[in-house]
């Protein structure tokens, strides 16, 4: 397991470097660090811990130095920054959208306003919403498909229906990218028409008997809204440096999305509360698939060594809303049973399938949600990328076999 702090001793002998030069890095803000726990006397200890991620990424910045070529390399893979945006932060564990805390956001402004917010720059800029739902088809979507994979077979009609679809002013982007994020809201709800705002359908459809639930589900909206330059995101943006349209680009996000190591972790996480069932069970549950050498789901995220606020604010409100029920002092148990083991706190996987297993909701509700706000990022980052007019077009390091040369023989 993964250790979240060093010993200044341990820091500095990761790095090569001495201690003096360890704390000049603290002072200069590179390494986080804070007083170690008392040991078991009770009495406090002057000594202090390191933050071994921020050890680790210091360590990849001198290999990087030191050799371009691997620094390259490693940059697809939580490495170095590959190309500018102005739409998301995260920073000390906080996550902000052009600027705006996204943890305040989601309890003060509706999805509709985050979007806009993504898209202009203001949260007050008035978008053309689109009242009407995906255009009429002589071909019926199948509902016992999963919403995801009816957003995919939606998205090509959208465009085949839209004869700007092809329009890439910046004028019009914003239009097209609210019409796209009300059709999915609308093909998520069951073809009912979006009225009163994306949460409040959604809730209408999904909850009819709990008003409260559209405040949540407006909150996890917003949560999964962006997140930098994730896998889908980051595919999004190569399907618009292309020039193709919008739709293309989202679809382009949606087909990344499900893969396992990304939103369709949420899927995961939603067996694993099955298979634990009785708050009871947690603990036993998480051991027994750690003597197995098997993965547990909905810990942990990288960006966030002190744990990811975007779960800890959805599974404090879900407690709220549902004060004492089965799903909450389940996922209470989980999440305790989870930092024991792990040294883990939960992530957005685990909050987004606590809060629609508190409301009841079937398996996949989760990544439908994740899907929904995300795709409001995602035409964020379309039309950034539309704006810098650059093509992503990264080079390869050939690592084959050589060929030959003319004349028989390997090329010298």
């Amino acid at each position: 397991m993964t250790r979240r702090y060093l010993s200044a001793t341990e820091a500095a002998q990761e790095l090569g470097i001495a201690q003096a030069t360890l704390y000049a890095y603290v002072s200069r803000g590179l390494i986080h660090s804070e007083p170690a726990e008392a040991g078991n006397g009770g009495s406090h200890s002057r000594a202090r811990r390191y933050r071994a991620e921020d050890v680790r990424r210091l360590q990849e910045r001198q290999a990087q130095r030191h050799d371009p070529a691997r620094a390259a390399a490693t940059a697809l893979s939580w490495g170095s920054a590959v190309l500018e945006s102005a739409i998301t932060l995260i920073h000390d564990g906080r996550l902000y959208y052009r600027g705006h805390d996204a943890l305040a956001l989601a309890g003060s402004h509706s999805i509709e306003e985050v979007a806009a917010l993504l898209w202009t720059g203001a949260l007050d800029h008035s978008l053309d919403w689109p009242s009407d739902g995906p255009p009429r088809s002589p071909l019926t979507l199948d509902a016992a498909l999963p919403a995801i994979e009816r957003f995919q077979l939606l998205l090509p009609r959208l465009q085949a229906a839209d004869p700007r679809a092809y329009d890439l002013h910046p004028r019009s982007l914003p239009r097209a990218g609210a019409r796209i994020l009300r059709s999915l809201v609308c093909e998520a709800a069951g073809g009912s028409p979006v009225a009163g705002g994306i949460a409040a359908t959604l809730q209408r459809q999904w909850a009819p008997t709990q008003p409260a639930a559209a405040a949540l589900l407006n909150a996890a909206l917003v949560l999964s809204a962006d997140h930098e330059l994730n896998v889908s995101s980051f595919t999004v943006r190569c399907v618009a440096s292309a020039g193709a349209p919008l739709y293309a680009a989202v679809l382009g996000g949606l087909s990344a999305l499900q893969g396992v190591k990304h939103g369709g972790v949420s899927r995961r996480v939603e067996a694993l509360l099955h298979e634990v069932g009785q708050p009871g069970a947690a603990r036993d549950v998480l051991r027994s698939r750690l003597r197995r050498g098997e993965p547990i789901p909905g810990f942990g995220h990288r960006l966030y060594p002190e744990g990811d606020p975007r779960a800890a604010l959805l599974l404090r409100l879900t407690r709220d809303a549902f004060p004492g029920s089965e799903a909450v002092r389940l996922l209470d148990a989980l999440q305790a049973a989870g930092r024991e083991l792990l040294d883990e706190g939960p992530n957005i996987d685990l909050g987004l399938a606590g809060l629609t297993r508190a409301l009841g909701l079937p398996d996949g509700t989760a990544l439908t949600l994740m899907a929904l706000g995300r795709a409001a990022g995602w035409i964020a980052h379309a039309l950034e990328q539309y704006q810098s007019d650059q093509l992503i077009r990264p080079r390869a390091r050939y690592v084959g076999v050589e060929p030959e040369a003319p004349g028989g023989g390997a090329a010298s």
